[in-house]
């Protein structure tokens, strides 16, 4: 493992148990400072998303190309996380509510094959999840969340667009109210 993934591993770690998971920000498209870095960087990080093939909790690859134009919930999560844990539930009813209007979620396990697995063994999450290992939480920054706390919520609209970032546990309302403008 080079330094790199250990500084990454460990800040990911840190910022979980030490409260990275702090209420977090959202940045709506509106006129932030932020939300404008977002908007700016979207493109690169949208397209790595998109580049990226993990490997899919069931045991097969699927290139979240595949994703592509259409409106998707990407959730950046660990078994090892206390809120991740914690919205899992609601997050796969959300899921269930918006499915039928296209809008697709997709989890991104920043862990182990082995945990994500034993987790999904224990609770039902209804959507696809990919394990990305250390390497999400690289992704994770291309989309803002330079603090590398978990969990963390990336909504993309159908044209490749971040809609909203959302570095903590969601808020089902705040959510819905941005998969709503969609």
């Amino acid at each position: 493992m080079n330094t790199t993934r250990i500084f990454a591993a460990l800040a990911v770690a840190l910022a979980a148990t030490a409260g990275g998971f702090y209420a977090g920000h959202v940045f709506t498209g509106g006129d932030t400072a932020a939300a404008t870095q977002a908007g700016a960087s979207s493109g690169n990080a949208v397209d790595q998303l998109w580049k990226a093939t993990p490997p899919g909790a069931a045991g097969t690859s699927q290139p979240l190309a595949a994703f592509k134009g259409k409106p998707v919930v990407v959730n950046f999560w660990a078994s090892w996380c206390g809120p991740c844990v914690k919205e899992m539930p609601e997050l796969s009813a959300i899921h269930r509510e918006y499915a039928s209007k296209g809008i697709t979620f997709i989890g991104l396990g920043v862990d182990s094959e082995k945990n994500v697995n034993d987790f999904l063994q224990k609770v039902k999450v209804d959507y696809p999840v990919y394990i990305t290992g250390f390497g999400g939480a690289d992704l994770a920054r291309s989309f803002g969340n330079n603090a590398g706390g978990l969990p963390f919520t990336v909504v993309i609209d159908a044209k490749g667009q971040i809609r909203s970032t959302k570095l903590g546990e969601v808020d089902a309302k705040e959510l819905k109210h941005t998969l709503d403008s969609l």
